[in-house]
């Protein structure tokens, strides 16, 4: 099994999320010169942004990682990227479904019973359409997340989810019930997600403080007063939620308008 390091005896296995909103971007901002010190197993990346042609640079392979991109049909747009220490079994690049095949939104890696995955949900944001596009995804990707618990392995579907659970998770609750990504049905297909289908918000398990935000827009001073939204979710099967031991969401450099999510698991 892949892993890091060890304490008293526990071998601890750290994945991290990051929405970089450009990797190219990131890398001018310091990101892999930060991961390079995070010994992290698993790194989960969202909106590269990028060709992987255009990616000729070393850097963008970082040193004593196996790199997977994946990525969107347009260029400039979308792409997901898993980075892993261990040689995966398996590599499965899409769901076989669009717009998640042409706009690269999925990425997975197995490790025996283990697959870890790299999600970029679609955004809804910009219009009425562009929400609904978002919601018939959801429904769509419900069904994925069934038929993955219905198999004999332990998940970590890691990254930009796009979507806020609980008021706890956004400064600004009631004021943003109508704009996707914090409306009613976004709440419900959370809820379903998790209290039916037995899913678990891995970050949740061991921190339930407020003011836990991942994004923060970039009108106004949003970042510099923490008017956040927490939609970088690290989302686990049942069988890994006493495995989550130490969770940190990491804010003293600004790589894009998201921060990584960081997660250790005692597996």
């Amino acid at each position: 099994m892949i892993h890091v390091f060890e304490t008293r005896g526990k071998v601890i296995v750290r994945v991290i999320t990051a929405n970089v909103n450009g990797i190219r971007s990131a890398e001018k901002k310091g990101f892999f010169k930060w991961l390079s010190r995070q010994c992290a197993d698993v790194v989960c990346i969202q909106e590269t942004k990028a060709q992987e042609h255009q990616l000729d640079d070393d850097i963008f392979y970082p040193r004593g990682f196996h790199c997977y991109y994946f990525d969107a049909e347009k260029k400039g747009y979308s792409g997901v990227a898993v980075f892993c220490r261990e040689k995966p079994d398996n590599v499965y690049t899409g769901l076989g479904w669009d717009p998640v095949d042409s706009e690269g939104r999925y990425l997975q890696v197995d490790f025996g019973k283990l697959s870890v995955a790299s999600l970029y949900l679609p955004s809804g944001s910009a219009d009425e359409e562009r929400h609904q596009r978002k919601l018939r995804f959801m429904d769509h990707f419900m069904d994925e997340m069934q038929a993955m618990r219905r198999k004999r392995r332990e998940y970590i579907i890691a990254g930009d989810w796009n979507t806020v659970h609980k008021r706890i998770d956004i400064k600004n609750w009631t004021s943003n019930q109508k704009n996707s990504g914090c409306t009613p049905a976004e709440h419900a297909w959370l809820d379903k997600l998790y209290d039916e289908m037995g899913w678990v918000d891995a970050f949740r398990v061991v921190n339930q403080q407020a003011d836990q935000y991942t994004w923060w827009s970039n009108r106004g001073q949003a970042y510099a007063n923490n008017v956040g939204w927490r939609i970088d979710y690290q989302v686990v099967t049942p069988g890994l939620k006493d495995k989550v031991k130490k969770t940190s969401i990491y804010k003293e450099q600004k790589f894009s308008d998201h921060a990584p999510l960081i997660i250790d698991y005692d597996i």
